[in-house]
C-alpha cells in the first residue's frame, strides 16, 4: 500500500535527528525524460474540451527538482543505481497500456490536437482523464477511460466476468490472478493472458537490466534480489524474490515490480508495474526501528474481539528512511506517494510481515510547498495553530506500521480467502481509510505506553484532522480521498468536528474525536474481517459522501498546489 498524504520530513520523526530535508526546490540545470517524438495524424478528430483549464489542472502539480545527496555512495553502488535508472522509463511504458490498452493510439490523438497542455496533462495522468477530477476525460472525441483501465477488455461488465468464472471455475485462479489481463478470443469470448506474455518485450529488457545491476553491486543480498526478482518477471512468480527483498541491506532500497490494485476499478484485482529507486538513511532508519516491535501489541489492543485479531501475521516489518532517486510506472502518476508499505502478497505479510519505507524528500518537498498553508483554513484559529509537522510525519509513519494490522487471510463461508479478493473494488478505499484511522488509534495507544508525549494529544488529532482534508483533494475516485472521506463523515457525524458557517471552519471536540477513532477502527476491523462485499460497499456509499462543509473548505484551497511533479536527474 502507498501513502498519499501530504506530510512533513520524515525525519521530524526522530527528536534525536537534526539533519534537513533535502533541498529540493532551488533551480538546476538538468535533463528530462522527455515523451516519444509521436508522427500526429494531419486531421485530428479530438480537441481539448472548451472551458476546460488545462494550464490550471496541470499547475496544480508544483514541479520540483530532486537532488538527493548520493556523494557517499561507493563506485559500485553508483553503477547499480544507473543501471537501475535506465529501468525507470519501461515501467513507465507498460504501466501506460496498463492504464488503457488503446493508450499509444490515444496518445497520439491528444498529440494531434496541437495543445501542448493537454500533451503535458496526459502524461502526467497517463490517459487522457484527470484524475483531480474523478478521471473525467479533458479531451473531447474520446470515451471516459475505462473503469477496470487496461486491465480488461472496455465493453466487459462485472457481470460477464462473474458469470464466466461460474460457467468456467477452472479459470478462476487466473481470471482473479494480480499478474494476469483478460481479453476476448475471436468469438468473443473472455479468456487470461499472463503480464510477461501481454509485456513480454518490456519484460526482457527489465530482466536484463536487473542482472546487469546484480552482476555490479557488492551487496549480496541485493544480488539476490535482483536476479529472484528478474526470474519473478519473466515467470510471473514474485513469492521468493518478496521474500528476498524484505532482507535487502546496504545503501540501495529498491521496489520495483507490479504492487497496487487502485487502478483496477472493476474489482480491485490486478496489479500495476511500477519503481521506486530510493538510497537509504540509515540513521533516521534506526531510530524508528522501535516501534516495529510494537506491532504485536498493537494487534493485541485492536477495539475488537478476539477474532478479528491477526496474531499469525509476521511482524518482522523492517522501516526504513530513504531519498528517492528515480521512479516508474505506477509511482510516476499523478499524485505521488511519500511513503509505502509492501509487499501485498499475504503469504509473504504471514511469513515475515511488510517493509515501510518513507521517502523522505518526496514528503518534505510536500509539507513545504503544500502541507504548511492548508492548516489554518480548516480549523479555528486557536485549533489550528496546535498542528505541527512533527504529527504528520507520525501519522505517515503509523499509517504505514498499520496495514500490516487487521484481517488479511480470512474465513468466508467455510472457505479460506482474502480481505481484498471478497472486498473487490471497495477493498482500496477501506483499506488506506482503515490504516488511517488505524495509525491515529495507535497514536494514542502510544501516548498511553509513554512512547510519545501524551500532553500533545490534543495537537496531534487537530493535525489528523486537517489531514483529511490533503487526500479529500484527490476526488472521490481516488482510493485515499474515499478513505479520508469516510473518516471525516464519521466524525462529523458523531460530532467530534462542529462546522461553524460565520467562520467558515470547523472546532474540534478532542475527546469525542479520540472516542471516534477508537469506535470507527473497530468498525472498520469488522468490515474487512467479515468480508461482506455488500456491507462494506453500504458503508462505503453512505460515508464518502462530502458534505456542504467539506466542499466549502476544499474551495478555500484552490491557490495552493495539490501535489508536487518530481524531476529526478537521469543519471548520478
Amino acid at each position: 500500500m502507498k501513502y498519499w498524504l501530504l506530510c512533513a520530513s520524515a525525519l521530524a520523526l526522530v527528536a534525536c535527528s537534526n539533519k534537513e530535508t533535502t533541498e529540493v526546490t532551488e533551480p538546476v540545470e538538468t535533463e528530462t525524460v522527455e515523451a516519444p517524438v509521436i508522427d500526429a495524424p494531419s486531421e485530428p478528430d479530438t480537441v481539448a474540451k472548451p472551458f476546460y483549464d488545462l494550464e490550471g489542472q496541470y499547475n496544480k502539480f508544483a514541479e520540483v527538482r530532486m537532488y538527493p545527496d548520493t556523494s557517499f555512495l561507493s563506485e559500485s553502488e553508483r553503477a547499480v543505481v544507473n543501471k537501475l535508472m535506465q529501468v525507470g522509463p519501461i515501467m513507465d511504458d507498460i504501466f501506460l497500456l496498463q492504464r488503457n490498452a488503446e493508450n499509444d493510439a490515444i496518445r497520439r490523438r491528444v498529440a494531434a490536437t496541437g495543445d501542448p497542455n493537454a500533451l503535458a496533462m496526459f502524461d502526467l495522468h497517463f490517459a487522457h482523464c484527470d484524475g483531480l477530477e474523478d478521471d473525467a476525460p479533458f479531451i473531447d472525441g474520446l470515451d471516459a477511460c475505462p473503469e477496470g483501465s487496461g486491465f480488461y477488455p472496455v465493453d466487459m461488465s462485472r457481470e460477464e466476468f462473474e458469470a464466466h468464472l461460474i460457467a468456467n471455475p477452472d479459470d478462476r485462479a487466473d481470471f482473479i490472478s494480480g499478474y494476469t489481463v483478460i481479453r476476448r478470443n475471436a468469438e468473443g469470448a473472455l479468456y487470461a493472458v499472463p503480464y510477461s506474455v501481454e509485456y513480454s518485450e518490456y519484460i526482457e529488457q527489465i530482466a536484463r537490466l536487473m542482472r546487469e545491476a546484480a552482476a555490479l553491486t557488492e551487496e549480496p543480498t541485493l544480488e539476490e534480489f535482483l536476479n529472484l526478482r528478474a526470474i519473478a518477471f519473466e515467470t510471473d512468480d514474485y513469492f521468493e524474490s518478496e521474500l528476498a527483498w524484505m532482507d535487502l541491506e546496504g545503501a540501495i532500497e529498491i521496489a520495483i515490480g507490479p504492487y497496487e490494485v487502485y487502478d483496477d476499478g472493476l474489482f480491485g484485482y490486478k496489479t500495476a508495474y511500477e519503481m521506486f529507486l530510493t538510497i537509504k538513511d540509515p540513521q533516521a532508519s534506526a531510530a524508528l526501528d522501535k516501534y516495529k516491535a510494537y506491532l504485536p501489541d498493537m494487534e493485541a489492543n485492536l477495539p475488537v474481539e478476539e477474532a478479528y485479531k491477526n496474531t499469525s501475521r509476521g511482524f518482522e516489518s523492517p522501516i526504513a528512511v530513504v531519498d528517492q532517486i528515480k521512479g516508474g510506472g505506477d509511482n510516476s502518476n499523478g499524485v505521488q506517494t511519500i511513503a509505502f508499505n509492501l509487499p501485498n502478497d499475504e503469504r509473504v505479510r504471514e511469513a515475515k510481515g511488510a517493509k515501510k519505507v518513507i521517502l523522505a524528500n518526496v514528503l518534505g518537498a510536500k509539507y513545504d510547498r503544500i502541507l504548511s498553508p492548508i492548516g489554518e483554513r480548516v480549523l479555528v484559529p486557536e485549533q489550528a495553530a496546535l498542528t505541527a509537522k512533527r504529527w504528520m510525519s507520525n501519522n505517515t509513519l503509523f499509517h504505514e506500521l498499520s496495514h500490516s494490522l487487521g484481517p488479511g487471510v480470512i474465513t468466508v463461508d467455510g472457505r479460506e480467502t482474502e480481505v481484498r479478493l471478497e472486498l473487490k473494488d471497495q477493498y482500496s478505499g477501506l483499506e488506506e481509510g482503515k490504516a488511517d484511522v488505524m495509525g491515529a488509534y495507535n497514536i494514542l495507544y502510544m501516548m498511553e505506553r509513554g512512547e510519545l508525549n501524551p500532553a500533545e494529544r490534543d495537537a496531534f488529532l487537530a493535525t489528523y484532522f486537517t489531514g483529511k482534508f490533503r487526500s479529500m483533494r484527490f476526488g472521490t475516485g481516488a482510493a485515499h480521498a474515499k478513505g479520508a472521506a469516510f473518516q471525516y463523515n464519521y466524525f462529523r457525524e458523531v460530532g467530534a468536528a462542529e462546522w461553524l458557517p460565520e467562520e467558515g471552519r470547523f472546532r474540534l471536540d478532542f475527546d469525542a474525536l479520540a472516542q471516534a477513532v477508537s469506535d470507527l477502527t473497530g468498525i472498520v476491523v469488522r468490515l474487512q474481517g467479515d468480508g461482506d462485499y455488500d456491507a462494506a460497499k453500504a458503508f462505503m456509499d453512505k460515508y464518502t459522501v462530502l458534505d456542504t462543509a467539506a466542499q466549502t473548505v476544499l474551495g478555500k484551497l484552490d491557490d495552493i498546489p495539490y501535489d508536487i511533479r518530481p524531476i529526478y536527474p537521469d543519471s548520478l
